[in-house]
């Protein structure tokens, strides 16, 4: 039995572009650079196979640059690819560029019947279209305006309304639905999940990963062009995070750095708890560690971490009492945690040393957090020292979230007729 075709097969396909070098400022660099090549190659697509299945919704994701648009043209047929193949397999409807398709002196009518001629369809079938394209789209009052007129809202409107009334087995989106108000959008997306229940392939290149999480069945992760991961939308979407939360750990640990460095430069000009060797205890390095093991700012929703505090003890002391406390950005309290009085089995503290605080499950929601911390006496009255906002970190999760905290509970099965 033959394998099915597939909607979409990208094989090996690479688009280069030129990309033209500075104009010469002067009549001497001209003549200088007359002979010199005035242009270099870019490869905005370089050597991607993939392919997307009849029915199934498609996302590509990546930062800006990536690749992601100009593969999405190619599959369009705006393009052609430099090397390698395309192939597709039914009628192809594109929502790429603003004003794409439409010309400027002709009315919103006369664009919805070219656009759709332009698709295949004749106009007759059009005919049959016009009023659900137009109800769609909400501008009934401008349909017989020049399109020239139209706000890029307006232009979105009634390049999506024909897009997806005229019947395309493939449909192809660019993020340019994002340029339409809130009430559209949320039509938008309706529109899409009745498409996908009637089986139409659905590619999509969007900057929400939560879309592309709770709507993509499969998605593709593009970076300088190259294909970095494809596969289930949940686990594209994670490696993705994965490399980019990487990188904005990395901005973020500097950030934290120079913060130290000017903190300490206060503590050693003034300090309200007192002159650096009149202190006991001095908090060290704060370290935030995920559930692999790596110091990092960027946490998962049920995922282990631990806080990690290292200190000095200048003398043998009693006790000391370590406090952290979490915030969101917006400075909403998330958390207060302490050590007891009875906390450890050492009577006393001397040297160096860390203490832990072990998460077994991160419950905190998606969002930006700061961490601060302190070291109080034995008594917990008075603070020793204490390091603010020292870490800020972010909380990712693939689940459906909002709030603050997760309280890991479940629903029960319904109970008629009575108690449980």
């Amino acid at each position: 039995m033959a394998a099915e075709i597939p909607a979409i097969r990208v094989d090996h396909v690479s688009k280069t572009f030129r990309r033209y070098k500075d104009r010469p400022g002067s009549l001497k660099e001209m003549i200088t650079k007359f002979r010199m090549e005035r242009y270099e190659n870019f490869r905005a697509v370089d050597d991607v196979s993939l392919q997307v299945e009849h029915g199934e919704v498609f996302g590509l994701v990546g930062h800006n640059g990536s690749g992601k648009s100009t593969l999405l043209k190619m599959m369009a047929n705006i393009h052609r690819p430099t090397s390698g193949t395309i192939t597709t397999d039914g009628r192809i409807s594109a929502l790429l560029e603003l004003g794409a398709g439409f010309h400027p002196d002709l009315t919103g009518r006369e664009n919805i019947y070219l656009n759709a001629s332009i698709l295949g369809l004749h106009r007759r079938e059009v005919d049959l279209l016009l009023d659900d394209i137009v109800d769609f789209s909400g501008l009934s009052a401008f349909i017989d305006s020049p399109v020239r007129h139209y706000s890029s809202g307006m232009f979105v409107r009634l390049g999506f309304a024909v897009a997806v009334h005229v019947n395309p087995q493939i449909l192809i989106v660019d993020e340019i639905i994002a340029v339409g108000d809130e009430e559209f959008q949320r039509r938008c997306f309706e529109h899409l999940y009745k498409l996908r229940n009637n089986g139409v392939t659905i590619v999509m290149v969007t900057h929400s990963l939560e879309i592309v999480r709770t709507m993509c069945d499969r998605a593709a992760w593009l970076d300088h062009g190259q294909l970095m991961s494809e596969g289930r939308s949940v686990d594209v979407v994670r490696d993705y995070l994965s490399q980019v939360n990487d990188a904005e750990s990395e901005r973020q640990f500097e950030l934290d750095r120079e913060r130290a460095v000017i903190e300490q430069e206060a503590r050693l000009r003034e300090s309200p708890v007192g002159e650096p060797a009149e202190r006991l205890v001095t908090l060290g390095e704060i370290e935030l560690i995920d559930h692999n093991g790596r110091e990092t700012r960027y946490l998962e929703t049920h995922r282990s971490a631990v806080i990690r505090v290292n200190f000095q003890c200048r003398r043998p002391v009693q006790r000391p009492k370590f406090s952290f406390s979490i915030e969101t950005q917006a400075g909403v309290l998330a958390s207060n945690q302490g050590t007891t009085p009875d906390h450890g089995v050492q009577p006393e503290y001397s040297g160096d040393g860390s203490i832990d605080f072990v998460m077994p499950s991160v419950v905190l929601g998606p969002g930006e957090y700061s961490l601060s911390v302190a070291v109080h006496d034995s008594d917990g009255t008075m603070v020793v020292d204490k390091k603010e906002r020292v870490i800020t970190f972010r909380v990712g999760t693939d689940l459906p979230f909002t709030g603050v905290t997760d309280l890991l509970g479940s629903w029960s099965e319904p109970n008629f007729g009575g108690r449980q």
